[in-house]
């Protein structure tokens, strides 16, 4: 048995939180029927008074719309009112308003010039001290620098000036609005993910009584999906167990269920379940082609494995050793079930695409073994170019094209043409990974990280090294956010799913922790709220 020949890995990985927890589960069709009759009946008020909405009352429906995980099921309404808001411009808003609407409209791929908060400075491009005590104007404001592009000094100063007031008035908060504003602080709006934060907001506008009715439609369409998604997970881990990887190759990470979590920050509604699986089997190839190459093999077998995959034939397994075949296996069981897909769906122009993107994957990881067991620190330019394809952006991507009718073959060369807005996520990503893990992949020296290649090659400290990712990492959400108001040749919904790629490394590897490896130091209360606690409408 091909366990008999394993040697110990490079690193030990805690075992899943999860273990059976999903895969037990029934799903309940009648309450799942009850709960789409009620979720219906809702709508309809709701959209009386999204319709009736107006101004700075509609501006705040759309955010709370969107806070509540409801939007899409007004989809066409709300792209509408934001034709209205965009086109009304004149309108003399306030700061919180104002910020409010300059985010929403960015971040739905308007382009809105940041002159709109000139009337909030004063001398020196400094925003007005009489702003400093409202905490919503600065809330607001807060949020809507994170939209920012490149050359807005007004909202590079506006960050300095929100984030130490907001600081500053925390500790006398009362709640919901101390919650808030923490929430905000740890993470932004348009960094973070909405379905992760769908129950904080359910909890925020229930504590204050506001709008009962989006309230309760918002816990029925949160009970919905968590119905849905526990089939989904009862299904996907069976699927998993079947393989019996986690005795079969003990050195690969078992995160199943942290890989569908992955999946359904890419698409959380209830049309996408199958990219909810596609991306989560997506994820558990990733992770056991990732483990190979850092945790486990030796270059040879490495340089082996990357030209058996170069070969993509099923046939040239025999050369490999036991434990290469059984991974190589698994590939190919995920390339024949994308397969399927692609020509059910009628997308057979995804099938090579997908064959690409995995070869380039073990190429670009085999690269990175290679500088490691030669003892060859490449320069930072040449491993942020590798990093690209080692952030596992384009698998990733690739696993969405079958089922997401937004993905044509148009969007598909696009995605495959390196455009700025996925190489800067890519790289952004690459960099909060790489902050996150060093510690514990240069704890004996294995693993180059990109703070190791900047320190040798810019002459830096760690310090400094880290510091200068940070602002890296802003400049590359100022590249996406860029893009975003800019991009028209492709459909908005593929540019977005381009984009989640980032808001998922920033929740990942928030504070500089790798949750994907450690999910107990960050990713147990989402995967615990979303999939095992109940909430009462």
């Amino acid at each position: 048995m091909a366990s008999a020949q394993f040697r110990p890995p490079t690193t030990a990985f805690t075992p899943s939180l999860w273990a059976e927890n999903f895969t037990t589960f029934t799903f309940d069709h009648k309450l799942q029927n009850k709960y789409s009759e009620d979720i219906e009946a809702l709508k309809k008020e709701a959209a009386i008074i999204l319709t009736a909405a107006t101004s700075s009352e509609l501006i705040v429906l759309v955010d709370k719309l969107e806070r509540l995980g409801l939007a899409h099921h007004f989809e066409t309404e709300i792209e509408g009112k934001l034709r209205q808001v965009y086109d009304d411009s004149g309108v003399d808003y306030d700061l919180f308003t104002t910020a409010l609407r300059f985010r929403l409209l960015r971040q739905h791929h308007y382009h809105v010039s940041c002159s709109v908060f000139d009337k909030f400075v004063e001398e020196g491009n400094k925003f007005k001290e009489s702003l400093c005590n409202d905490v919503e104007g600065l809330l607001s404001l807060y949020e809507a620098a994170h939209v920012r592009i490149h050359h807005e000094t007004i909202l590079d100063e506006a960050l300095e000036f929100t984030i130490p007031h907001l600081n500053r008035v925390l500790p006398e908060l009362e709640s919901p609005m101390k919650e808030k504003v923490e929430q905000a602080l740890q993470l932004s709006i348009h960094r973070g993910l909405a379905i992760l934060t769908v129950r904080f907001y359910i909890s925020m506008y229930e504590s204050t009584d506001d709008d009962p009715l989006l309230v309760k439609l918002a816990k029925l369409n949160f009970n919905f999906l968590q119905n849905m998604y526990r089939k989904e997970l009862s299904e996907l881990s069976r699927w998993w167990n079947k393989f019996e990887l986690k005795a079969k190759l003990p050195f690969v990470r078992d995160r199943v269920v942290e890989c569908y979590l992955l999946g359904t920050t890419y698409g959380y509604e209830a049309e996408y379940s199958c990219i909810r699986r596609d991306v989560a089997k997506s994820v558990l190839m990733v992770t056991v082609i990732d483990d190979i190459y850092d945790n486990y093999a030796s270059l040879e077998e490495a340089q082996l494995f990357t030209r058996i995959l170069e070969r993509w034939d099923m046939d040239e397994i025999d050369v490999l050793p036991d434990y290469m075949q059984i991974a190589y296996k698994f590939i190919m069981t995920i390339f024949q079930e994308y397969q399927h897909e692609a020509a059910k769906q009628d997308k057979l122009f995804a099938v090579p695409c997908f064959i690409e993107t995995v070869k380039q994957l073990a190429r670009a990881y085999n690269q990175e073994l290679k500088w490691v067991m030669e003892g060859e620190l490449p320069c930072y330019e040449e491993y942020m170019k590798n990093s690209v394809i080692t952030s596992c952006i384009y698998v990733m991507s690739t696993a969405l094209i079958p089922t997401m009718k937004s993905f044509n073959q148009e969007a598909t060369k696009w995605l495959l043409s390196a455009p700025k807005i996925l190489t800067s996520t890519a790289t952004l990503g690459r960099q909060l990974q790489d902050m996150a893990s060093h510690e514990r992949e240069n704890k004996k020296g294995e693993l180059p990280t990109v703070v190791d290649c900047y320190m040798k090659d810019k002459s830096a400290s760690k310090q400094e090294a880290l510091s200068k990712f940070m602002e890296l990492i802003e400049i590359g959400w100022k590249d996406v956010n860029e893009e975003l108001v800019k991009i028209k040749c492709v459909p908005k919904k593929v540019v977005d799913k381009v984009v989640n790629f980032g808001r998922i490394a920033e929740v990942l590897y928030k504070n500089k922790v790798d949750g994907y490896t450690y999910p107990e130091k960050q990713l147990v209360s989402h995967i615990a709220n979303l999939y095992i606690n109940l909430l009462l409408v």
